[in-house]
């Protein structure tokens, strides 16, 4: 079982979405401006600000405040933190495929 399931929850509400798997691709090559990201993927400001708090909001990402920009980056503890979740994951079918069903 999961240790926290709720926070498992909210890291893969966060991943399934194309637009916010495309802004986490953007951004694991450095930290942009959300004007970058805005016309990098061609989305309204609106819609992209949604996708940016639910990934802020999971902790996938950073940001900060430059003058009127905003500028975001991928938080590496998240990253860190999905890889022992997907571990967890893999160490739980792993014992499975030794244990008898019956």
């Amino acid at each position: 079982m999961v240790k926290n399931s709720a926070r498992a929850v909210e890291l893969f509400h966060a991943l399934a979405d194309s637009t916010r798997l495309e802004i986490l691709d953007e951004l694991k090559g450095g930290e942009c401006c959300v004007c970058e990201l805005t016309d990098t993927l061609q989305a309204g400001q609106s819609r992209l600000s949604f996708h940016l708090k639910v990934l802020k909001d999971a902790g996938l990402i950073l940001d900060r405040r430059d003058g009127r920009w905003m500028y975001y980056r991928v938080n590496a503890e998240a990253l860190d933190e999905l890889d022992e979740l997907v571990d967890s994951f893999k160490q739980a079918r792993k014992a499975r495929r030794t244990a008898s069903c019956c």
